[in-house]
C-alpha cells in the first residue's frame, strides 16, 4: 500500500460501519489516516469523536475538519440533535457518516482493515502484566526474518487497539499486538478486530482486580484473547499456574503451556543480577539483557511462539540478544549511581516479583527503594498496599522512601524494626530526600503506578541525568 492510497475508501468506510452519509464530501474518495483525538488529525483522515465520562469528541469536529478530516464519524442520536454543530463546518470539506456508536464503528472499521491483510500473521499478547515487554520481545524475535508491525507504547484499549491497526501496510508480514482492558469484556472486543492466529497471556495477576473483582474474572478476561480462534489457531499460556487448566480449554485450535519445564529447548538460566539473565536454550548461550526472573518467563514465552512459529534457534537467539530495554520498564540507567526504573506501571504481582529482585542484587552502596502507590486496586488497595509494605519491611533496603496516599497510609501502620523508612506527599519533598541522602555508588529503585510519575525524581537521585541519558 503507497503512502499516497487510501487506507479505506468512503464506500468501504460506509459499509463497515453500517453507517449512513449525513454530508457529501464528493471530492474525497477515502481517507489516509484515523484519528480519535483532534489534535493528531492530519490531511486526509477520519475523524472518530469518542463520548467519555467526562468529554463527548463531537465538539471537537469542527477543528478536526479546520485540521484536514475529510471524513467524520457521528453519532446518530448527536446527529439528530445537534445537526448544526457539524454541518456548516462540514459542507464542501467532509463526509459526515452517521453510526449507531463511535467507538464501535471505529472497532468494526477497523475489524475491515485487517481483514484485508488475510497473508499477516496477526499475533495477540495479554496478560496481568509484562504484556507489553512480551511484544516488544517478539517483535525483536521476528524482524530477524519478517517485516513487522506493532502498536506503539501501550496503545492497547478498545481505542488504542484499533487505531493501531490502521498502520498495517502491504509490506508488513507480521503484526504483534498486546490487548489490554479497562473493563469487563473489553478484550473480547478488541479480539474481535485482530482476531489473532497466534495468541500469548503472560499471567494471570491482581492487576485490574479493583474493575473485575476476583482473580477467576481476570482469567476469564484475559482468555477472551481465544475467543476468535478457529482451527488452526494457538495459544499459549504459562505452566503451572493456577489457571492453566482453565485458560488452556477452548472451543477451536489449541493451546500449549511455556515455561521452564514445557518449552522445548529450554535448558536453564543463569541470573546476571542488572546485567540480564544468560538463557540456554538450543544449546545457544543467550545474553538477555533485560533483567529479573519475571522478565525471563516473558522471554520463554516469546521462544515458545516464535519457535512455533518456525523461526530458527540463531533467529531467536539475535533477537533476544538485540532486545531494547523500555523507557520506565525495569530500565537500567548506569553511571556514578545506578537506578533500576520500574515506574511505568505497577500492580501487586509486579511489585512484589520487582522487590524479590532488587532485595537479590549485592550492592556495595545503599539500596534506597522509593515506592508509589499501586492504582485501580479498589476494595483491594489497602489489604495489597499492606503486604507491599510488609515484604519492603522484611527486604535488604538500607532506606525505603514511600510515596502516594495509600502506599503513605499502608506504611504507617508497618512495624519497621529500625529500618529508616520516610513517606512524601510532594514530589519536592521526596526530590529533596534523594538529592541529600543518595551518594556515588548507591542503588536507587523506583517503583509505582504511572499516576504517580516517580521518574521526576531521576534528576535529583542522579546528578547529571538529562531526562534522556545519564551522563555520570
Amino acid at each position: 500500500m503507497a503512502d499516497n492510497q487510501a487506507l479505506l475508501t468512503i464506500e468501504e468506510l460506509v459499509s463497515s460501519v453500517e453507517g449512513s452519509v449525513l454530508v457529501n464530501g464528493a471530492s474525497t474518495v477515502g481517507v489516509f489516516g484515523v484519528a480519535a483525538d483532534s489534535r493528531a488529525v492530519r490531511a486526509g483522515y477520519l475523524f472518530v469523536p469518542l463520548i467519555g465520562e467526562f468529554q463527548d469528541g463531537h465538539s471537537y469536529i469542527p477543528a478536526a475538519i479546520d485540521a484536514g478530516a475529510t471524513c467524520v464519524f457521528v453519532d446518530r442520536e448527536h446527529a439528530r440533535l445537534h445537526e448544526d454543530s457539524y454541518r456548516p463546518a462540514a459542507e464542501g470539506k467532509a463526509w459526515v457518516i452517521a453510526v449507531e456508536d463511535t467507538l464501535r464503528a471505529l472497532q468494526d472499521a477497523a475489524k475491515f482493515y485487517v481483514s484485508k491483510f488475510p497473508r499477516l500473521l496477526k499475533i495477540g499478547v495479554t496478560g496481568s502484566s509484562g504484556k507489553t515487554t512480551t511484544k516488544e520481545i517478539l517483535a525483536s524475535i521476528f524482524r530477524e526474518r519478517y517485516r513487522v508491525v506493532m502498536n506503539e507504547g501501550n496503545l492497547n484499549s478498545e481505542t488504542g487497539l484499533p487505531l493501531s491497526v490502521f498502520r498495517i501496510r502491504e509490506e508488513h508480514e507480521v503484526g504483534i499486538f498486546e490487548l489490554g482492558m479497562n473493563r469487563r469484556g473489553e478484550i473480547g472486543e478488541i479480539a474481535g478486530v485482530l482476531s489473532p492466529r497466534l495468541a500469548l497471556i503472560t499471567n494471570i495477576g491482581t492487576a485490574h482486580i479493583g474493575i473485575l473483582g476476583t482473580k477467576a474474572a481476570i482469567a476469564e478476561e484475559k482468555k477472551s484473547i481465544f475467543s476468535e480462534f478457529t482451527e488452526g489457531c494457538t495459544g499459549f499460556v504459562p505452566e503451572r499456574d493456577e489457571w492453566t487448566s482453565y485458560l488452556s480449554d477452548i472451543r477451536k485450535g489449541e493451546v500449549f503451556t511455556y515455561g521452564r519445564f514445557s518449552t522445548p529447548g529450554y535448558d536453564g538460566a543463569e541470573d546476571r543480577g542488572i546485567d540480564g539473565t544468560a538463557i540456554y536454550y538450543g544449546g545457544e548461550r543467550i545474553s538477555f539483557p533485560l533483567p529479573g526472573a519475571y522478565n525471563l518467563a516473558n522471554a520463554i514465552g516469546a521462544i515458545a511462539l516464535a519457535s512455533h512459529a518456525g523461526l530458527s534457534v540463531s533467529e531467536i537467539k539475535r533477537g533476544l540478544e538485540g532486545v531494547k530495554p523500555l523507557f520506565g520498564r525495569a530500565q537500567i540507567l548506569r553511571g556514578k549511581r545506578t537506578a533500576i526504573v520500574d515506574c511505568y506501571n505497577a500492580n501487586p504481582d509486579s511489585m512484589e516479583k520487582a522487590i524479590d529482585f532488587c532485595s537479590s542484587l549485592t550492592w556495595k552502596g545503599k539500596k534506597i527503594f522509593v515506592i508509589g502507590s499501586m492504582l485501580e486496586l479498589g476494595e483491594e488497595s489497602r489489604a495489597e498496599h499492606d503486604k507491599i509494605c510488609a515484604q519492603l519491611s522484611a527486604s535488604d533496603a538500607d532506606r525505603v522512601f514511600l510515596f502516594g496516599e495509600d502506599m503513605i497510609a499502608a506504611g504507617s501502620g508497618i512495624d519497621w524494626d529500625g529500618m529508616d523508612c520516610r513517606s512524601f506527599d510532594t514530589i519536592e519533598s521526596l526530590s529533596e530526600a534523594l538529592a541529600e541522602g543518595t551518594e556515588d555508588g548507591d542503588l536507587v529503585f523506583l517503583k509505582g503506578s504511572r499516576g504517580m510519575a516517580l521518574e521526576r525524581v531521576l534528576p535529583a537521585a542522579l546528578p547529571g541525568y538529562s531526562g534522556e541519558a545519564y551522563h555520570a
